[in-house]
């Protein structure tokens, strides 16, 4: 399994031609405790940069994008009763949406683990 990020703080574990796709720790942090979260119906075509999810918190929304190219194959709906798992575990249970990939080539616009934390420095 590789991971990516973006540099609107979404991670992307992909497996095969299945992406989860989630929020960083530097996004939890600034968002604050979340008290909601809207996923997309299973199904639902994405594209790379499309609002996939919302995410509420008692100091902001803010929207989760897409990745890249995608089917959502699956949605955490756990999240739906207990939103604050995304503040315990969010690069772990508290993924959002689980994608089957149509564009691979997308993932070479999206930063290893290295140059993720490097941006992150230097916010």
């Amino acid at each position: 399994m590789t991971t990516y990020y973006t540099k609107d703080h979404e991670w992307i574990a992909v497996e095969g031609d299945t992406a989860t796709v989630g929020v960083t720790d530097y996004a939890q942090s600034q968002l604050g405790d979340v008290v909601f979260v809207e996923l997309p119906e299973v199904g639902k075509t994405l594209a790379q940069g499309d609002e996939a999810a919302v995410v509420e918190s008692v100091k902001a929304a803010s929207e989760v994008y897409a990745p890249i190219d995608g089917d959502v194959a699956e949605a955490n709906d756990a999240l739906a009763d207990e939103p604050a798992k995304v503040n315990e575990d969010p690069e772990g249970t508290a993924w959002f949406i689980k994608l089957t990939i149509t564009n691979k080539d997308q993932l070479s616009d999206l930063m290893d683990e290295a140059a993720y934390k490097s941006y992150v420095a230097g916010l």
